[in-house]
């Protein structure tokens, strides 16, 4: 018998605990593809999740990318390709060798099949395609009709459905006796004569019931129907807020036409998140596997938006040029004003942004979150204010100037607060993605707000 020890021995050794053995395995992968050893490569790759191996494919130079796929390319697996990044995708499907790329791509549902080719150039998704057996072949092409990001891409074609008169009984027989079931799938779907869903069945209900028990008689509460044109950022809210594990998809008449798992909708929702991340950042969706080209003209963009924004600022500061000159101690403190208003923004941004994501400010709420906004900024600015201000006093000894800094901190501080709340408000009424240009605005707004109120203050009250 095992003893504990032992036994977690064995689950580190398990292909679950692939990803603490992926850490150490670079060394190894290297060295073989250094001396063409396909034995040593196969072996080490041998506990790995498929996950796990995308990512060292993913950690490699294009070179070193194409000699893996050489060697590697009899164990080439579907589940390996779906789970490497878009950016080196094509790379990897140009290399493998068509034999083996149409045995990877068998073992794959059809919405995976959808997600692979779906960002290919045309000659490589025909590749695909004349991989797939007629019947799949089909159930991809359809799924590609559906636009792009929406239910219908999502969805996977391959749906375990059972008539709503049916007893548990009569459910477990079809199950037993249908070869061609899903590898996996968490529920049943019931449906009447015209091909509606009316309710799921989980596996563990139907298996903890007795073959007399109608199906009908224990469907789930939580059971959403997902319309194929939705968009795919809706689906995963869906599935986050009513805590869906699989729903069913329908067409424009009500009728089943796929099934949406939490595998999927978990994906998009970490790609949004990942998303509004990369845009806040001003990155776009950029990849560590991007070249150097690719990178800059992602990058460029947001970094001439926030050049005119310095301008802006620039201009603003210009207008203020003998005060400047009689007292050079506000080119010192310019900094600081111009940091804390960017850094308030940005905390109130984010917190904004996010809220939109998971619905969470609506027009119910958003006046009482604008006014707590107003009131953090109030309260941030008088706190620091009074820092400021007693620094300021402390630091070049006159009284006036704290008060120019005080004052120039609360309006700042309480106009960020407020810039970064409404600005992604108002951009999301007008559709446009808060995340994807709210930041240049809200930076805009306290530069200039913060600047203008300094320079303002200090002209009046210091002169």
């Amino acid at each position: 018998m095992l003893n504990d020890k032992d036994t977690n021995a064995s689950k580190l050794n398990s292909k679950e605990a692939s990803y603490f053995i992926a850490k150490d395995k670079m060394a190894v992968v290297r060295s073989a593809l250094a001396s063409g050893n396909r034995t040593n490569l196969t072996e080490a790759l041998e506990p790995l999740h498929p996950a796990d191996i995308a990512d060292l494919i993913e950690q490699l130079s294009t070179t070193d990318r194409a000699r893996f796929i050489r060697l590697y390319d009899n164990k080439f697996y579907g589940d390996i390709l779906s789970e490497i990044d878009e950016h080196i995708r094509e790379q990897v499907i140009s290399e493998l060798n068509p034999d083996v790329l149409a045995e990877a791509v068998r073992d794959l549902e059809s919405d995976d099949v959808v997600d692979l080719v779906e960002d290919l150039e045309e000659k490589q998704k025909e590749t695909i395609l004349d991989a797939l057996e007629e019947g799949d072949r089909v159930a991809v092409q359809s799924l590609l009709r559906y636009p792009e990001q929406s239910a219908g891409r999502l969805m996977q074609r391959e749906v375990v459905m059972a008539p709503e008169h049916w007893s548990v009984g009569m459910a477990m027989d079809f199950l037993r006796n249908n070869a061609n079931l899903p590898d996996q799938f968490y529920h049943i779907v019931l449906v009447d004569p015209r091909l509606h869903p009316v309710g799921n069945v989980s596996l563990g209900k139907l298996m903890s019931s007795k073959r007399s028990v109608l199906l009908q008689t224990i469907i789930e509460d939580a059971f959403q129907v997902i319309p194929a044109d939705q968009d795919e950022a809706e689906v995963a809210y869906a599935f986050n807020q009513y805590h869906l594990i699989s729903a069913p998809v329908i067409d424009r008449e009500n009728r089943l036409v796929g099934v949406i798992t939490i595998d999927d909708a978990m994906v998009v929702l970490d790609e949004e998140l990942e998303e509004d991340i990369m845009l806040l950042a001003g990155v776009g969706d950029g990849s560590v596997s991007d070249t150097i080209i690719e990178t800059v003209r992602g990058r460029l963009p947001w970094l001439a938006v926030n050049l005119v924004t310095a301008i802006l600022a620039s201009i603003v500061i210009a207008q203020f040029e003998e005060t400047i000159a009689q007292f050079v101690v506000l080119a010192i403190l310019m900094p600081i004003i111009a940091s804390m208003g960017g850094n308030a923004a940005t905390q109130s941004l984010t917190m904004a942004v996010r809220a939109i994501a998971t619905k969470d400010i609506s027009s119910t709420n958003i006046g009482r979150v604008i006014r707590r906004e107003i009131g953090v900024g109030v309260l941030t600015g008088l706190i620091f204010a009074l820092s400021m201000g007693l620094i300021g006093v402390i630091w070049f000894g006159t009284a006036m100037l704290g008060v120019v800094i005080a004052l120039s901190m609360l309006i700042n501080l309480t106009v960020a607060n407020l810039a970064g709340t409404t600005i992604p408000v108002l951009l999301d009424k007008f559709g446009i993605d808060p995340a994807l240009a709210s930041g240049a605005f809200v930076t805009t707004v306290t530069d200039v707000v913060g600047f203008f109120a300094f320079l303002s203050i200090a002209g009046i009250l210091l002169l």
